[in-house]
């Protein structure tokens, strides 16, 4: 095929081809619909301000919060208008109070029964709106400094736990993204979304406007979005926790066993473990201890052999992968002396029944 022929057939490929819209689920279909609950509020002492959500649709953090630095939180659910987002925001920028934007949105919707919306200053001020055509069960709760609205729910119960949790980590030290996802754990532990076998999802979202807690112009500290999981609430919860490294995150354990003898007895052969000592036996103290001293033998070896180590990208101290197995063997295959270590291990891994 000529240059011509083969620019045609690429041509007329795409013209085949059917066009793809933007990454939003399928399910959300023309009108968007939350039928969920969250909670919007701030931290009067940080000037935090943020959002935290869930409901047993997908991707509910593209929809339904909105923050903005220094200004406020909306949630805007039920049947969503997006738009009062950044309109909320917007005119609480500009000096008006939340209750009054909020009436002026509403004024000119012509679906205002079918919208739920939250709304919070970062001063406290705070509107809500719950239409009378949104899902049974429905209703809204509000108290110091946050709001909690929600519609589809087993009943009022969700709201109380949504507000008795946040209002009993007032004054805390912890951060506002922290105790918002606490309020929606207790939120969905008193039963939450009323509706079963659908998709599920949770976000929360935060706006800091301290000095050096966002890196982002926006302000925003906290951005974690569960598109879908089973259990999207505990997820927010799993990770925040991680990206937080809160303790308890993982599990922390000092290694130990006849594989890190293994390991030193071959670091020792190489020359790159206590290599000033004539031999190294399991009578040692620490010949089963996963040591720093022996972490820092096998990032001497690793850079030795141009693997990486904690100086290039952030690669944990001590790792000892497959790559770092392999060129163990080889480096002491090359040194001649592989057959007299395995002779040695022979005892030391020995398995008996």
């Amino acid at each position: 095929m000529n240059t011509n022929g083969w620019i045609l057939g690429v041509l007329a490929l795409l013209l085949l081809t059917p066009k793809v819209g933007a990454q939003e689920p399928a399910s959300w279909g023309e009108d968007l619909t939350f039928h969920t609950f969250s909670i919007a509020a701030v931290d009067p002492e940080t000037g935090e301000a943020g959002v935290a959500v869930t409901t047993r649709n997908a991707c509910v953090g593209n929809g339904v919060p909105w923050v903005r630095v220094g200004v406020g939180a909306v949630a805007t659910q039920a049947s969503t208008r997006t738009a009062y987002g950044d309109e909320l925001l917007e005119l609480m920028a500009n000096g008006v109070a939340p209750e009054e934007a909020l009436a002026r949105r509403l004024d000119a919707d012509e679906d205002r029964e079918r919208r739920q919306v939250g709304v919070i200053g970062v001063d406290g001020r705070s509107a809500q709106h719950t239409g009378e055509s949104t899902s049974d069960w429905t209703g809204q709760r509000s108290g110091p400094n946050y709001v909690a609205q929600g519609n589809s729910l087993v009943g009022p119960e969700v709201l109380d736990a949504v507000g008795r949790s946040f209002e009993a980590s007032e004054g805390t030290p912890r951060y506002l993204a922290d105790r918002l996802i606490d309020a929606m754990v207790a939120g969905q532990m008193a039963g939450g979304d009323r509706r079963m076998g659908r998709m599920q999802s949770a976000a929360v979202i935060v706006a800091d406007p301290r000095p050096g807690h966002a890196r982002r112009d926006d302000g925003q500290s906290v951005h974690i979005n569960v598109c879908e999981h089973e259990t999207p609430v505990m997820e927010l919860r799993r990770v925040y926790n991680t990206i937080s490294q809160t303790l308890g995150y993982r599990t922390l354990v000092h290694q130990s066993g006849r594989d890190v003898y293994q390991l030193k007895l071959m670091l020792h052969a190489l020359g790159y473990f206590r290599p000033d000592q004539e031999e190294f036996g399991t009578d040692e103290d620490d010949a089963f201890l996963y040591t720093l001293e022996a972490a820092e033998a096998v990032d001497a070896f690793r850079e030795d052999h141009e693997l990486s180590h904690p100086g290039s990208g952030g690669t944990p101290p001590g790792l000892v992968d497959e790559d770092t197995v392999e060129l163990l063997w080889a480096a002491l295959e090359d040194e001649g002396r592989d057959q007299e270590i395995q002779e040695i291990l022979l005892e030391v891994l020995r398995v008996t029944r």
